[in-house]
């Protein structure tokens, strides 16, 4: 057994560590380091300007929820969650526009990394261990930082793929034994399972899939139990993909690269998916710059892509991330699966949404029904997968293939699977905006 125990400090130690202009970066959601960042508000006293560099944290932390601090501490964003959203009006915390499979390498040319702190098991016998539950910029981060911490908690599932890092490599060593955060699944609605069922309709025997979170790709992942043969390639792993391979439905005997393996960027889930990570040699834990490049994400037959977005235009520009110029959430790997897939031979992508949204009417201060697919996105929307991208589109109102269309083609097509209460308003604004003309 390899010795550690010199590397083992406390949280207190850890901070000690922290000067005022350095540029923290952390684990992605459930890999972040927890026990390090629920102290660091307590050293805001003696240092300003202080930067976490982080994607999709999980808690509320108080160095970024609290603006008391917003002077010692800043967060720069890779991906939004809802404590970040609500946290942004502070002014101390700006999102980092990318695409997955480039987040590490862009960002940290920008920056230098001064500390790495995030989570990962205890060494093993050999002294290695394993980053757990992500490595979508994990270890570019550790071979760029100037000082490296783990936080060691037995909890953490033991993966494999490219997560193995031996201890001489890391400074420190936080003992811990909190619980992984987790996500709870999420019980498809109506429209999510009338979307789901159009989907899983074009998903056969033997493709490769890549799901995203939430209601709509839980549905599709429901609407797979019939299939056979079904490999797994994505940027995240998740619950439902797991209970599919335990089902039998996904063994990747049909994928060209990896053949028999589930790779993934990272992990979030039940406990109950973490328990089956762990050791399990059909899991690969890959690094977000190979997972997610389109070409990587090419080389295996019948890649099919499903994602999600905010609102669609007529001619199939699709935010994904933001309400109007409100950051909302991040490109993620949309971009880089929605390409990927269709360079993929007979490979699909799907970009599936709601037809409408209850929206509060500010003059009246009333939740009143909105169309979903507009003729121009709002003011200041982010275009997370420009309309040159696009394959499939998916509400609960059917499904259309844009692929190689005419504008004109788009904005019939697309008007088609909008709330019908809304579809001849839609036209008739295509047509005063200029997007379209009556052929009559």
């Amino acid at each position: 057994m390899v010795d550690y125990k010199s590397k083992i400090i406390t949280v207190e130690k850890a901070l000690e560590l922290v000067q005022s202009d350095y540029q923290i970066v952390t684990g992605l959601g459930s890999s972040e380091g927890k026990a390090f960042l629920k102290e660091l508000h307590t050293i805001a006293d003696r240092v300003t300007n202080v930067t976490v560099n982080n994607c999709l944290p999980m808690d509320n932390y108080e160095f970024f929820a609290n603006p008391e601090y917003k002077k010692s501490f800043g967060v720069d964003g890779w991906f939004y969650s809802p404590t970040l959203r609500k946290a942004h009006k502070n002014g101390n915390i700006s999102f980092i526009p990318n695409n997955l499979h480039f987040a590490a390498s862009k960002r940290f040319d920008h920056i230098h990394v001064n500390i790495y702190v995030g989570n990962g098991t205890y060494p093993d016998e050999h002294g290695f261990i394993s980053l757990s539950l992500g490595n979508v910029y994990e270890k570019e981060a550790i071979d760029a930082a100037d000082i490296v911490i783990i936080e060691c908690n037995k909890k953490c599932p033991r993966t494999f793929g490219d997560v193995e890092i031996h201890v001489n490599d890391i400074d420190y060593i936080i003992e811990t034994d909190y619980d992984i955060p987790e996500i709870p699944d999420a019980e498809p609605n109506e429209k999510d399972l009338a979307i789901g069922k159009y989907i899983a309709e074009y998903i056969n025997d033997g493709d490769c899939i890549q799901l995203g979170i939430g209601g709509i790709p839980n549905a599709v992942a429901k609407s797979l139990y019939g299939k056979k043969n079904l490999g797994i390639h994505t940027e995240m792993l998740t619950s439902e993909m797991v209970k599919l391979a335990k089902a039998g439905v996904i063994n990747g005997k049909c994928k060209q690269i990896h053949k028999g393996k589930m790779v993934a960027a990272f992990a979030m889930g039940t406990r109950e998916m973490y328990d089956y990570m762990n050791d399990n040699p059909s899991i690969c834990i890959m690094n977000g710059a190979y997972v997610n490049d389109p070409y990587t994400i090419a080389q295996n037959d019948n890649q099919v892509s499903i994602n999600t977005s905010l609102e669609v235009d007529v001619t199939g520009q699709c935010c994904s991330e933001s309400l109007g110029s409100i950051q909302f959430s991040g490109t993620g790997g949309q971009s880089d699966t929605a390409i990927g897939a269709q360079m993929s031979k007979n490979g699909r992508s799907f970009i599936a949404l709601y037809s409408t949204a209850m929206v509060k009417n500010p003059a009246t201060g009333e939740r009143e029904e909105v169309s979903k697919i507009v003729c121009q996105l709002k003011a200041g929307a982010a275009v997370s997968l420009s309309r040159n991208d696009i394959h499939y589109l998916v509400t609960e109102y059917g499904i259309v293939n844009l692929k190689g269309t005419t504008i004109r083609e788009r904005v019939e097509k697309i008007i088609s699977i909008a709330h019908p209460k809304f579809r001849d308003e839609l036209y008739q604004e295509a047509v005063k905006l200029g997007i379209i003309y009556p052929r009559d």
